[in-house]
């Protein structure tokens, strides 16, 4: 994640910070801290969580900031229970089968998103459990 951090930092004028757990419970904590974050977006790969948390969804919902699905792999190329996502109609948008190029991508979108909203308008920033991308304010 240090090259992401660089490429936002420096190529996309954004502040990226990210956290990794294997616990839903870490997970739905982090997300719920999102608006105290300042944070406009999250980036989110939920796992195999991705199939079966509501509690993930009901965060992500509740904290009313967009997010971005991401999955390394293509999961429609995947077991049939992965192809179902309790996220993905509440994205923004979904990544899948880029491998962690998926990553890249899905920031340098959150960055355009978020350069397409006026400042004043903005929610606070937000901090994912993958990863959160904040404006610059310079």
């Amino acid at each position: 994640m240090a090259s992401l951090r660089t490429l936002a930092a420096a190529k996309l004028a954004c502040t990226l910070s990210t956290f990794q757990s294997n616990h839903e419970g870490a997970l739905v904590e982090r997300i719920h801290d999102v608006p105290a974050q300042g944070v406009d977006m999250v980036v989110i790969n939920a796992g195999a969580y991705t199939h079966t948390s509501v509690a993930i969804r009901d965060a992500l919902l509740g904290v009313g900031v967009p997010f971005v699905e991401v999955h390394v792999s293509n999961v429609h190329a995947r077991e049939d229970f992965r192809r179902r996502s309790y996220l993905s109609d509440a994205a923004v948008g979904v990544v899948c089968g880029l491998g962690t190029y998926g990553y890249e991508a899905a920031i340098e979108f959150v960055v355009r998103h978020i350069a397409a909203i006026p400042l004043a308008s903005s929610s606070p920033s937000s901090s994912s459990p993958s990863s959160t991308v904040e404006r610059s304010s310079a």
